[in-house]
């Protein structure tokens, strides 16, 4: 099979680019490194793709920052939304299986158990938004071509490396000034990279729309402790969630106020405070069977 793939030096990217290598497809890659087999920038490029791909893995999106301009807002949209219409656009001859990556913020929830595919869609923030905008191009066009649409939402990602939260919660614990809240048994879904890539193969043949995680969801002071002891250092102390929530109220008024952005406001507080789990029940049902997060610390640490 010939499969091309876009974010391919991204963070999962590079696992689902070397997972598809070991298991012998023939994968080109997309984007705007002179390494690419296809040199082009999504966004900003007008450009043809006239090979045929057996499947094509879109993985190339922004993620992992809070936009604070309306410039930073739009490059959300840029890159998640034209950015995904440009692709589709760009291919000539068309694919048999097409997979988009995409997140679990399109629920544009910050509270809930067990949230499932058929939930309603409500995200109001950028990134969720964008992503869920592209998620309805990318569907209508592969039913105007007769293509096979998987799409993957995905929670927080976890591997070597990683980005965002998990890199800045990794940091914060080694540095000692990581803290939980109350006893810290909030929780969240989560999911190796490795577990995803591994799945493509088999969930591009079935298409459909799936959230995928470890199915355990830990907790922040599991996390935390597993965290410490790999670093060997003091586990984090646990604070009271009132005096948080009076350091997030000062934190609101003087972000008003000086127009900048605070390390914690309220809605952080929110989220920091409620668990937040999806259900993965759909994508067992074709053999989805991911690792627990927590039995297997040396292949995020």
């Amino acid at each position: 099979m010939k499969v091309l793939v876009t974010g391919s030096s991204g963070f999962l990217g590079k696992y689902i680019l070397s997972e598809l290598i070991e298991l012998g497809f023939k994968v080109h890659t997309l984007g705007r490194k002179k390494s690419s087999t296809i040199f082009a920038d999504l966004v900003m490029d007008d450009f043809n793709i006239e090979q045929h791909y057996d499947c094509i893995i879109h993985v190339a999106g922004k993620a992992h920052s809070i936009p604070k301009t309306s410039l930073e807002r739009k490059e959300f949209y840029d890159v998640n939304l034209k950015g995904t219409t440009n692709l589709l656009n760009a291919l000539i001859k068309k694919p048999k299986y097409f997979i988009f990556i995409s997140t679990v913020s399109v629920y544009g929830l910050d509270v809930g158990k067990d949230i499932n595919e058929d939930m309603p869609l409500n995200s109001l923030e950028p990134y969720g938004q964008s992503k869920l905008m592209a998620e309805k191009s990318v569907l209508e066009w592969g039913e105007k071509h007769n293509v096979v649409i998987t799409i993957l939402r995905l929670p927080l990602l976890f591997g070597v490396n990683p980005p965002g939260n998990l890199n800045s919660m990794i940091n914060a614990i080694r540095k000692g000034y990581y803290f939980n809240i109350d006893d810290g048994n909030v929780r969240k879904s989560m999911v190796f990279a490795s577990d995803v890539a591994s799945f493509l193969p088999k969930v591009a043949t079935y298409g459909g729309i799936y959230n995928l995680t470890d199915g355990h969801h830990p907790s922040f002071k599991q996390l935390s402790v597993i965290i410490a002891s790999h670093y060997n250092v003091r586990k984090p102390i646990s604070l009271p969630y009132f005096f948080i929530f009076i350091i997030a109220n000062c934190a609101d008024m003087l972000q008003k106020i000086l127009k900048k952005k605070m390390p914690i406001n309220k809605r952080q507080l929110l989220k920091m405070t409620n668990s937040l789990t999806f259900s993965d029940q759909k994508a067992r049902k074709i053999g989805w069977n991911p690792k627990k997060i927590i039995d297997y610390p040396n292949n995020w640490l």
